[in-house]
């Protein structure tokens, strides 16, 4: 059984930053693609950042920069540390794992976790 849970939002002002922890369980990170996206009231749900297996990493090109994405195979873990936030970031943030990397993106698979809260204040 995969289960994903995010952890580490919360409120912070603009120009802090925060870092986001998705714990995995099921699956390994190391030979999987793993996505951050993010949901805004009102909005789609975005792609944020995904790594591939292999480590390869891309980005939503307005948050070039300022997100970084990386795990921890020790602990299977994926990481958002997300600098310089903005009025604009505040979202409900999720973790995907085991989906599919590509050069430009990244197509989620049904697993997600269940989120964690971003505010930003200004």
């Amino acid at each position: 059984q995969v289960q994903l849970v995010e952890s580490g939002g919360g409120l912070v002002q603009a120009g802090g930053s925060l870092r986001l922890s998705c714990a995995v369980s099921g699956i390994t990170i190391d030979i999987n693609d793993m996505g951050w996206y993010r949901q805004a009231p009102g909005k789609q749900r975005e792609l944020v950042a995904a790594i591939s297996s292999g480590g390869r990493t891309n980005y939503a090109d307005s948050l070039k920069g300022r997100f970084t994405i990386s795990r921890d195979s020790a602990k299977n873990t994926v990481n958002l540390q997300m600098n310089s936030l903005k009025p604009e970031d505040p979202a409900v943030y999720y973790c995907n794992a085991g989906g599919g990397y590509i050069s430009d993106g990244y197509y989620p698979s049904v697993y997600w976790g269940q989120g964690t809260q971003v505010t930003v204040s200004s």
